[in-house]
């Protein structure tokens, strides 16, 4: 199985074995969805959209199961362009066109830190995001249990 996301504002599930259609089809955004990655269990999978915002789906029921989005003063709203989780699911990290990089709290919906603010952060865009068991002993100092 695997996920794409398109600029239609979808995504969808397919199944190699149903080569005919996708299996499943998830609405919610209100952009291009740049970035899907599934949740380590397997059966949730997280997007990142134009519209600034990152969900997360469950694959079994078809239902998005969280938002994750943060205001900002201005006007203009940061397309999320790249997303990752981590090793136990509970923090997803985002990257924004405009360098921030939130960490979120996948239970709560609320952010536990902006990368992008901290010293010697993206100045532009970030294109992509890889996550890995030693990124999250830097998020446990903030009191964030994974």
């Amino acid at each position: 199985m695997f996920v794409s996301g398109s600029c239609d504002a979808t995504a969808r599930l397919w199944d190699t074995r149903v080569a005919s259609r996708a299996v499943r089809t998830f609405q919610g955004h209100e952009g291009d969805v740049n970035t899907v990655k599934f949740f380590p269990d397997g059966n949730r999978f997280g997007t990142g959209s134009d519209d600034g915002t990152c969900r997360l789906f469950d694959i079994r029921t078809g239902h998005q199961l969280q938002v994750y989005y943060q205001q900002h003063g201005d006007n203009e709203v940061p397309h999320v362009t790249s997303i990752a989780f981590s090793i136990s699911g509970r923090l997803l990290f985002a990257g924004y066109s405009n360098g921030d990089c939130y960490v979120w709290d996948t239970l709560l919906a609320q952010v536990v830190l902006n990368l992008g603010s901290v010293q010697n952060s993206h100045e532009g865009r970030i294109s992509c995001l890889g996550c890995q068991l030693m990124v999250v002993p830097c998020v446990q100092e903030v009191g964030i249990q994974t």
